[in-house]
Parts: structure tokens; sequence; C-alpha cells
């Protein structure tokens, strides 16, 4: 446990559920934990009990990416863990694979609707059927060379990349039902209300039950990571990084003691303070970001190992090069740096003359 975790309290302990199991950790909350083949090596899923029109089941939160492991815990789910009630609903947080990938199988499997935000149901739509411009594809790649990245073979590699969203999240339902900012979901004669976030996803949706006093955070609360939050291709110019602090701040109109039950991680209690930790640690990387740039206008991949001071993969890379972006972008529109593109076509950020 690291120095900031020691300031969360975690009431399971280090427990955790088994593939294909699932721990109870409010009245009608169940808590399933899936495998990740990335370097994050985990989902958080959530079961929580519902009735509607009369008929007793589960609505599931978040759904893991499209593969055969996941689809094979799932049945063992289906099988063990549901007390012989069907699925009656799928609630997505938000469009990432790993979030959104099986939803299809899921409401398919069950006949059940899919609840997700509307921005990031059209987005998913977008990705599986016309591409990749996220992580791959010719718009990725060119992205992240106008920022410095300009190892040849990297750019390739990220060019060919033209079906990694769609690796993942082969379809989605045909029709859905949106969840929005402030709306109350009615979950088995529990009220959960909406609550967007912005930033990491385009319309993050998270879910407070005020009678539980529990938070389904998504990506958007995390209590060990920090939740990436990145510029990409699809809106080059944006200040994701503005989005994500401005939202989270939102969570501390919570109760204090409320129990955070992240897509991440453990579920804990201390989101109060999590959020300041979540601030502090970007301030942190700004003014050592905003440091460097004073001395010597730099690229977002010249910047990079300022905030990632580790070995990354491709896959790590394109993240990285990502949030760097959106460190940058929050620099040059609050006036502390200005942006220029040079005769080789790449943007730095720094104090120009």
């Amino acid at each position: 446990m690291n120095l900031l975790e020691r300031e969360l309290k975690y009431p399971h302990g280090d427990t955790l559920p088994g593939p294909g199991e699932a721990i109870e950790v409010a009245p009608g909350v169940r808590w399933i934990r899936m495998a990740l083949p990335f370097a994050l090596d985990h989902i958080n899923l959530w079961l929580l009990r519902d009735n509607i029109d009369g008929v007793d089941g589960w609505s599931v939160v978040d759904t893991c990416i499209s593969h055969d492991a996941a689809r094979a815990q799932w049945e063992q789910i289906f099988n063990t863990q549901l007390d012989g009630l069907p699925i009656l609903r799928v609630i997505v947080t938000h469009m990432h694979p790993d979030h959104i990938g099986l939803a299809d199988w899921l409401c398919k499997r069950w006949n059940a609707p899919l609840w997700i935000s509307s921005t990031d149901y059209h987005v998913a739509r977008v990705l599986t059927t016309a591409g990749d411009t996220l992580a791959g594809g010719d718009a990725a790649a060119d992205f992240f060379a106008s920022h410095g990245l300009v190892d040849a073979e990297s750019v390739a590699k990220i060019r060919a990349r033209t079906s990694y969203y769609a690796n993942m999240v082969p379809a989605v339902p045909a029709s859905f039902v949106r969840m929005l900012d402030g709306e109350i979901v009615h979950v088995g004669g529990r009220a959960w209300r909406c609550i967007s976030g912005y930033g990491h996803a385009p319309e993050h949706i998270a879910l407070y039950c005020e009678e539980l006093n529990a938070l389904l955070g998504g990506d958007m609360m995390l209590p060990r990571i920090s939740t990436n939050v990145s510029v990409h291709a699809g809106e080059p110019e944006a200040n994701s990084l503005k989005l994500f602090l401005d939202s989270i701040e939102r969570f501390k109109e919570l109760p204090e003691d409320v129990l955070g039950l992240p897509s991440h991680g453990k579920p804990f209690t201390g989101v109060h303070r999590r959020v300041e930790q979540l601030k502090e640690h970007h301030r942190d990387r700004l003014a050592e970001l905003l440091e460097a740039c004073v001395a010597k206008p730099l690229s977002a991949a010249e910047g990079l190992p300022i905030l990632f001071k580790r070995a990354l993969d491709l896959h790590q890379m394109t993240f990285a090069m990502g949030e760097t972006v959106a460190h940058l972008h929050l620099l040059w529109d609050s006036g502390q740096v200005q942006r220029r593109r040079g005769e080789d076509g790449i943007y730095r950020f720094g104090a120009f003359q």
C-alpha cells in the first residue's frame, strides 16, 4: 500500500472476488472482478438487485472487453451468482472497451436494454463501425506525429492499428436508454442519481445512491491510480484535464463517508480526500512541466518523460502521449505557456518571445 492509499480505508481489506464469483459490498450490490490483458490487469463490475415491470432480477454495471475469458466468467456468474434470476438491464458508465465491450452480447443474451449517456453511445457506435480514431489509424498517427512522436516504427504501428477498438468492442446494441446528469435511475426500489463527468470519456456517468451512501464512480474516482485524462485526434484542441478536475470536484458534495465503488482497485472510503490527492497530483505534474517548458519549448513527446518516468510499451505510450498533451493544453489554455507549430509540423509549448 502506497502512502496515498494509507489515507483511504478499505472496508473489505485485501479480500477480492474470485473468477466467476461475487461479493456483496452493500445490500443488493455485488462486486465482480474480471481480468484484463493489459498493464491495468482487472476491471470491477457490479450487480444491482432490481425489479423492472414486476420482474425480479439484476442490473449489471459495466461489462469487460469482448473476449472468451470474460464470456466464460459471465456464464459462471449466470449459473452461480444470480440466485436463479435474469439480467434485466445493462448499465454502462462510459464507452471505453473494458466497460462496454460485452454490452451487445449481454443485451442479446438476456434481451435486456442498454443504459448509457447519449454521447458515449454514439461515440462507441462510430468507433465500432467507422474505425478507430482514439488509439490507431491515420488520424491518431498524424495527431501523435504533430505532437512530436517522430519514431517511424511507432507511428507506422499506430497507423496500422485501425481496428483496435472494434477488436474489443465488436458491436454495440442497436438502441439504448439515455442517462443524463441529475436524473434518477430507479434500481430495485432504490434511487441512483446520475453524475456526469468529463475529461476521461465524452460523457461518463457515475451513480450515487443516498439510501446506501454508495458511489459507483466508474473511472472518474479510482483509489490507487490516477484516471487517464487524454487529448486525442477526435478532439485535438480539448482541455481534457480541466474538464476532469472540474468534474471530480462534484464528488465532494457527497457525504464524507460515502462508499466508493470504483472500476479499478478496491471499494474504499475517503472520496473527499481522494479528490484532493488527484488535484495535488496533477498540480505537481503541471508545475514540473511548466518549469521545463519555460526553460525550453517542448513538444508533448519531449515532455512525456517528465510525467512518465518508467518504460512504456506502445499501448501505454499512446495513453501517455494523450495525457501529456492534456497537461500542456491546460497550461496553454490558462495562458501559462504559448503554443507554436514549427516548420517541421510539430507543436511546441513554451515561453516564446
